[in-house]
Parts: structure tokens; C-alpha cells; sequence
């Protein structure tokens, strides 16, 4: 895999070096982002083809299935190699009808970790996310506080944030150490959207801090929006390097800012092969500027 590498949390003691293109599982699961996936046994070959092929930044939840893409993780790839960065998130969790609820209380937030290390079989998560899902009455100091206390305990190494506005993101790093953060975004997914019942939040500006700050983001469904919504663009750029426009999409992310961590996820491992391809195409100056 030809790219290169990020710094995860680079000013603290523990710094993380990773590949600029990990793997994200949620689409392991089953339709609608619930139960055992279709076809376990490619599940946990794409897994299994995530360490061979060099990436070591696996990003998971515990509500996705639920805690079907944390046991699968562990299936596949226990025992970690010493340089694979599995990154949970916890903030929320799925009711029996599939909703997304708040999971942020303080308790709440102990439960899932306490949940994300036994099913990971981890005695310590490198990278925890605390996800912010509209509808929560627990103001954000009160859950990020919870985070850093975990964080002082050992439960966890780096904390980061997800689906933040600008505002909550200059918070949480006015409270600590802010490793990464997991905000929507792609090429045609800039701004904030609901998704599966909930808003989930993008944009330029939370870019714009993390470059300033050396704070990794790590996109998610970028491309979620891009592929049903063609974009003549993407097609005529695609059409010049014979590759799919979700190759196009996915390299416009690594060109776009070296603060980009993009995650694709597929339950296919032909789109995955297809996906780590991305990597290898280089993009001009002049793609860029046609592509924006």
C-alpha cells in the first residue's frame, strides 16, 4: 500500500504512527447497521487482509450490531500485532427497534468501555472517540470529563472526539488532549446532515482546526453522500485514471489535507481491494482545482 503515514497525538508521551488509510467496520454488520453480517466468512477476510495489506487503524463501536464488529475484530486479528491501532467509539447505543439513543453519562461512558475491552480482549483501548448523538440532556464538559478520568485510570490511552461542531471542538481541547476527531466528511459531504435518524456533522471549519492543531480527522461516510449523488467531476476524473469514482473520491480525501485519515468500510472484499487502490493514484494540482 503506497501512502504515508500520520501522527496520532503527536505533543503527548505516547505518540501514534499509522498508515493514512485504515479501515472502518461498521458495514460488517447486518442491514441497517445490525446484527451478524451477511457473510462472515469474507467479514473476517477483509479483516484478516486489513494487517496484510499494511493497515494498522481499525475503527469500531460497540453499538454496531451491536458488539458484532468488536467480537469480529477480535476473531480475525487476536492476538494484535504490536502496531494495530483499534479506535472505539462510545457516547451512544442501539435500542431493540434499531434507534439511536445517548449512552453519555458518566456510568454510561464506564459500561461501554468496560464492554469495548472485554469484547476486544484489550486491557487498555489506544484510541477512544467520545461520539456526541442529538438528543442528549448530559452537557458535553460532564461526559468529556469522564473521558479524561478513564484516561488517568489507564482504560484508555488517547481520547478523542466525534461529531463535533467548532465550538464543542475548541472546548474539548481547552479540557485536554485531543488525539483525533471523527467528523463526517468527503467531497460531497462538507456540511452537516441527518443520517440514520441523526445529525451528523461536517465541515470545513472542524478541518480547518484540526490542520491548525496537527489533529487528525478521521472521516467518516465520505462516501455515504458521493456515490448515490453522481458528480459529473468525480466521473470525468475517474474516466481519465480508468478507476471508479469511489477510488477518486477516496484519493481526493488523501490529497485534500495530510491531516486526513480516511476509513472506508465495505462488507465486500472486492471494493475493498478497489479501495486500497486509491492509495496509488496520484492526483495534479489541476484535478484538484477541478475537482473543488
Amino acid at each position: 500500500m503506497n501512502t504515508q503515514e500520520i501522527t496520532i497525538a503527536g505533543e503527548s508521551k505516547n505518540p501514534l504512527r499509522v498508515k493514512r488509510f485504515g479501515y472502518g467496520t461498521m458495514r460488517l454488520t447486518g442491514e441497517g447497521i445490525w446484527g451478524e453480517p451477511a457473510n462472515r466468512p469474507e467479514a473476517l477476510q477483509i479483516l484478516k487482509q486489513c494487517v496484510h495489506n499494511g493497515i494498522n487503524f481499525i475503527d469500531t463501536a460497540d453499538y454496531y450490531g451491536a458488539d458484532v464488529t468488536n467480537r469480529l475484530i477480535a476473531e480475525a486479528l487476536y492476538p494484535y500485532l504490536a502496531d494495530l491501532v483499534i479506535c472505539t467509539k462510545v457516547g451512544g447505543a442501539r435500542k431493540p427497534d434499531k434507534s439511536w439513543v445517548p449512552f453519555n453519562r458518566p456510568e454510561n461512558l464506564r459500561s461501554s468501555i468496560e464492554n469495548n475491552l472485554r469484547t476486544l480482549k484489550l486491557e487498555q483501548i489506544t484510541l477512544v472517540h467520545f461520539r456526541i448523538i442529538a438528543g442528549s440532556s448530559v452537557p458535553f464538559k460532564e461526559s468529556l470529563q469522564a473521558m479524561f478520568e478513564m484516561q488517568q485510570e489507564g482504560k484508555i490511552l488517547h481520547v478523542g472526539v466525534s461529531n463535533v461542531s467548532p465550538d464543542e471542538l475548541q472546548t474539548a481541547m481547552a479540557m485536554g488532549n485531543i488525539a483525533t476527531v471523527e467528523n463526517m466528511y468527503g467531497h460531497a459531504q462538507r456540511n452537516s446532515v441527518h443520517i440514520y435518524g441523526h445529525e451528523s456533522r461536517g465541515g470545513e471549519e472542524v478541518l480547518a482546526i484540526c490542520e491548525d492543531n496537527k489533529i487528525p480527522l478521521v472521516p467518516y461516510f465520505s462516501l455515504f453522500q458521493s456515490m448515490p449523488k453522481k458528480d459529473t467531476r468525480i466521473s470525468a476524473v475517474a474516466k481519465k485514471y480508468n478507476t471508479t469514482d469511489a477510488q477518486i473520491n477516496l484519493a481526493w480525501l488523501l490529497h485534500r489535507s495530510p491531516w486526513i485519515l480516511p476509513i472506508p468500510g465495505t462488507s465486500s472484499l472486492k471494493h475493498f481491494e478497489e479501495n486500497l487502490k486509491a492509495t496509488e493514484i496520484e492526483l495534479s494540482e489541476e484535478d484538484m482545482k477541478f475537482l473543488d
